[in-house]
């Protein structure tokens, strides 16, 4: 199986200043074909054919008016001091008011546009068309490399996730009226930003609904990780590792799947057993988007399960 690309780019220095607020909706683009769709720049939706709702696999059970829309916008984020990427997956062009929404962490050397899986979209819309789940979406944030943390001072991609994503999802009408997503999902390096983002609204007294892991980075080393340069020292990584802190998302209904052939099954294996996780999957696969996009249709029932309606 092909290994999952990981992109990597400089992003030009931008000016600071909040940008006027430009929105690329995107209808029916899922996962790593988002920026696929990003031909053109326009307010409202992208007429999409019959013939492309096909490819995507959610004409037979989600129509046109209810085809899974992405929105992509730029935004200031003044706890990374720097613009970023805000992306919403939305299971139709006109979903109820403040839809309930997860967080979706990217992993390493990933951004917010390639942060869902392949076929993401087209699930939740499709799922959500057949009233199988309550409405609900996505938001993905550019968080850099640091593993969801202050490393570097000043760029704090856990401030933003915690202070910042609320007030840009109440600004749109999502999330509630706190703008707290109710559930989060991460792969990779966003796997272990997940379990560490649950143990700090655990810590605000605001816990998260439902966690959704695809195979995190739970490394059992430093010598290991100490290669990310993401952390300042053993202890500092310590003082994080979800396998050192399991009981801080005690409770909290919980999903794992990663591959067998994948090089953090071990760490994926250890949680699982030390947890009980209610999902806890291992198949055959390696890291990344093949394996990944096999088990999408679990993680949107899972977490359709956990809905705060459900």
């Amino acid at each position: 199986m092909a290994r999952e690309a990981q992109v990597t780019e400089d992003e030009a220095t931008e000016p600071r200043r909040r940008p006027s607020r430009r929105s690329v909706l995107i209808a029916g683009a899922s996962g790593l074909g988002i920026a696929a769709f990003a031909t053109g720049t326009a307010t409202g939706v992208l007429p999409v054919s019959e013939a492309v709702q096909r490819v995507l696999g959610v004409t037979s059970s989600s129509p046109a008016t209810q085809i899974g829309v992405a929105k992509v916008e730029r935004v200031w984020s003044r706890y990374r001091n720097r613009m970023v990427d805000l992306v919403m997956l939305l299971p139709s062009k006109s979903p109820p008011p403040n839809l309930p929404m997860s967080l979706l962490l990217h992993g390493l050397h990933g951004r917010a546009r390639t942060a869902a899986p392949t076929g993401t979209l087209a699930e939740l819309a499709s799922q959500v068309a057949r009233k199988r789940i309550p409405p609900y979406g996505f938001v993905a944030v550019d968080g850099g490399d640091s593993y969801w943390h202050e490393n570097v001072p000043g760029d704090d991609p856990m401030g933003m996730l915690l202070e910042e994503v609320p007030q840009w999802l109440r600004e749109r009408g999502l999330g509630g009226a706190d703008g707290l997503p109710f559930a989060c999902t991460g792969m990779s390096m966003g796997g272990f930003g997940t379990l560490l983002y649950a143990r700090r609204r655990a810590e605000r007294r605001e816990p998260a609904g439902a966690l959704a892991l695809l195979a995190p980075a739970l490394i059992l080393s430093w010598p290991e990780m100490s290669k990310r340069n993401a952390f300042h020292d053993e202890t500092d990584w310590a003082s994080m590792d979800p396998l050192k802190h399991l009981d801080a998302t005690a409770g909290t209904p919980t999903a794992v799947w990663c591959g067998t052939e994948d090089s953090f099954v071990a760490g994926a294996r250890r949680f699982i057993a030390a947890t009980k996780p209610e999902i806890g999957y291992t198949a055959k696969g390696k890291h990344g988007d093949s394996f990944n996009r096999t088990v999408v249709p679990s993680m949107i029932s899972f977490l359709g399960r956990h809905h705060p309606m459900a």
